[in-house]
C-alpha cells in the first residue's frame, strides 16, 4: 500500500473526523478516562452510532449492509478512531465483523451470507471463536473436538478453552474434526454453532488482572444445521488460517495507535518520577517509539496480503508488546510492586505488565509462529517431531 495520503482518502478521512466531532461527548479523552461501567454503558452506545452512521463493515458490499468502500478506507477510519480514543465497534466486534465477517464473504454460501451479514452488523448475533483445546492450542492442528454428520444436523462433542466472549455470544464458530480417521490439517470442518442450547456449557477463567474475558466451553452433542458449514467439509484448516488472516488485517493500524498511547502514558511517568534520567532507559524508550513505526509501515505493506506473513505481524507486535509492558514495571521501579488501591487494584502500567504476559501465546504463540515463517515462508527443513 502507497503510504502517502491520496486526495480520496484525505476526503474520508475528513468525513470521519466530522463524524467523531460531532456524535463524541464534548471534553472528550478516551474511552480509557471512563470508569468500568461508564464504559460498558457508551461502548453499547457508540456500536449502535456507527451502525446507524454506516461505519462498520464499510469495506463489504452494499448488498450485505456494507458500504463497499476499499481497505483504504478502512484504515483511514481504523486510524481517526484509534487516534480519537474510541474503537471501531465493540471488543465482541472482533470476531463477529472482522473475523467471521470477512470469513463468509469469501468462502460462505450466498444464504450464510444473507442470513448472518445483516445480524452481524446490526449486532443481533454475537461471536466467539472455538479454535483451542487443551491439547491444541498454538498447535491447533492437534484439534479433537468431533463433529459428526447426524441427519440434517452436525452434533458437536469437545472442549475449547480460552474462548474470548463466549459467556455473552449468541454463536461460536467451530474447528471440529468430521473424519475420525484424519490427522493435523486434514479432516478438520468449520462450523457454526448456535451457543445457547443444550449441550453448551460456558465456564469463566479468571486471571491475574481479576477480570474473566476467557472461558471453556464444553460441547455435548451440541447440534448445528448441515447448511452451517462454511466452505467444504474437511477443508476447514485453510477457512480458519483465512479467518487469522482477516484478524490481523487492518485491526493492526487501529493497535499501533492504542500502543502508542500506551508508550506514552510510560514517558509521562518516566518523566514524573526522574527515572527519564538514566540513560539506558530513555535508550530504550526511543527503541520502543522506532518499534512503533516499524510496525505501522509493516502492517501498511502488508495490508490486503493473505497468507502466512500474518505470522510475522502476529510474532512482531506480540514481542513488542510484551517488552513493553516490562518497560513500564522498570519506568514504576519498587512502585509497580504494590497495588494501586485494595483488595487488587492495579494502576496502567501494572495492568499492561500482566496482560501482555499473554501476548506471545494467545493467538498463536510466538514459537508456532517462528515455525511457520521457516517451514512456509522461507521454506527451511520442518521441525523434527517428537518420536520421529
Amino acid at each position: 500500500m502507497n503510504l502517502h495520503e491520496s486526495t480520496e482518502s484525505a476526503t474520508y478521512r475528513a468525513t470521519v473526523r466530522s463524524f467523531l466531532v460531532a456524535h463524541l461527548p464534548r471534553g472528550w479523552r478516551g474511552i480509557g478516562a471512563l470508569a468500568r461501567d461508564e464504559a460498558h454503558d457508551f461502548l453499547a452506545m457508540w456500536r449502535r452510532t456507527l451502525y446507524d452512521n454506516g461505519f462498520l463493515g464499510i469495506a463489504w458490499p452494499v448488498e450485505y449492509g456494507g458500504q463497499g468502500l476499499s481497505k483504504v478506507e478502512q484504515v483511514v477510519l481504523t486510524e481517526e478512531c484509534a487516534k480519537a480514543g474510541v474503537p471501531t465497534g465493540i471488543p465482541n466486534d472482533t470476531f463477529s465483523v472482522k473475523m467471521l465477517g470477512n470469513t463468509l464473504l469469501r468462502w460462505g454460501t450466498e444464504e450464510q451470507k444473507r442470513h448472518f451479514l445483516p445480524r452481524i452488523l446490526s449486532g443481533d448475533d454475537i461471536w466467539c471463536q472455538g479454535y483451542s483445546e487443551p491439547n491444541a492450542g498454538s498447535d491447533l492442528a492437534g484439534v479433537r473436538t468431533r463433529a459428526v454428520l447426524d441427519g440434517d444436523d452436525w452434533l458437536i462433542t469437545g472442549q475449547k478453552v480460552w474462548t474470548s466472549l463466549a459467556h455473552l455470544a449468541d454463536w461460536c464458530f467451530v474447528l471440529a474434526r468430521s473424519d475420525p480417521g484424519s490427522a493435523r490439517h486434514h479432516g478438520l470442518t468449520y462450523l457454526l454453532c448456535p451457543m445457547r442450547q443444550p449441550g453448551v456449557d460456558v465456564r469463566p477463567i479468571r486471571q491475574l488482572t481479576g477480570t474473566s474475558e476467557f472461558n471453556e466451553v464444553f460441547f455435548d452433542g451440541a447440534r448445528t444445521a448441515s447448511g452451517n458449514a462454511v466452505g467444504v467439509p474437511g477443508d476447514g484448516w485453510r477457512v480458519a488460517m483465512g479467518t487469522l488472516s482477516f484478524e490481523r488485517g487492518v485491526a493492526t493500524l487501529g493497535q499501533q495507535i492504542a500502543f502508542s498511547r500506551e508508550l506514552a502514558r510510560i514517558v509521562e511517568v518516566a518523566q514524573a518520577n526522574g527515572a527519564i534520567a538514566d540513560p539506558a532507559l530513555r535508550d530504550r524508550l526511543t527503541g520502543a517509539w522506532v518499534g512503533l513505526q516499524v510496525m505501522r509501515c509493516h502492517a501498511l505493506r502488508t495490508l490486503g496480503t493473505e497468507g502466512h506473513g500474518a505470522s510475522v505481524t502476529k510474532l512482531y507486535w506480540s514481542t513488542w508488546h510484551q517488552r513493553l509492558g516490562e518497560l513500564a514495571m522498570e519506568v514504576l521501579g519498587a512502585d509497580g510492586t504494590v497495588a494501586a488501591g485494595w483488595p487488587y487494584e492495579l494502576d496502567d502500567g501494572q495492568r499492561l505488565f500482566l496482560f501482555t504476559r499473554a501476548d506471545t501465546i494467545y493467538g498463536g504463540s510466538n514459537e508456532i509462529q517462528r515455525n511457520v515463517i521457516a517451514e512456509r515462508i522461507l521454506g527451511l527443513p520442518r521441525e523434527p517431531r517428537s518420536g520421529t
